[in-house]
Formats: C-alpha cells, sequence, structure tokens
C-alpha cells in the first residue's frame, strides 16, 4: 500500500487520522471535518496521498500531494 493519510470512521462515531498500513490512530476527533482537516494538512506536509473515508469504510475521496514527475508543459 503506498505511504498515505486515512480518515476512518471509529466505533463509537468519532473519526481517525491513521497511516497507511499502522493499526493505530494518529489522531482522534469528535468530527469528519476536524479530521479531514489535520488530515490534509499533515499529507501536504508530508507528501503523500491524502484518503477520506464514508462510515462502511469505502473511499469516498482520494488527493495526492506528491511531486508530479511528469508536469504539464505549457
Amino acid at each position: 500500500m503506498a505511504a498515505g493519510k486515512h480518515v476512518v470512521p471509529r466505533p463509537h462515531g468519532e473519526w481517525a487520522v491513521r497511516n497507511s498500513g499502522a493499526a493505530k490512530a494518529t489522531r482522534v476527533f469528535d468530527t469528519q471535518a476536524e479530521a479531514i482537516k489535520f488530515g490534509r494538512s499533515a499529507a501536504r506536509k508530508e507528501g503523500v496521498e491524502f484518503y477520506v473515508h464514508r462510515k462502511d469504510g469505502t473511499i469516498r475521496e482520494r488527493d495526492s500531494y506528491r511531486s508530479d514527475p511528469f508536469p504539464p508543459k505549457g
């Protein structure tokens, strides 16, 4: 699995930010919006992929903050 930050649901309604492949959360939040704000910022700083999951665990949003090896010419 590629390096990245994931915003995932927790059993009691909280939302967690977790690194790809990690069992433990980096940080837990009361709302998904708070988790997204923190996770997106961390993904930008680290230059990794960013994933937001729905309550059922499926991915609803994905962004990449990696540098593009083939940027558009123009």
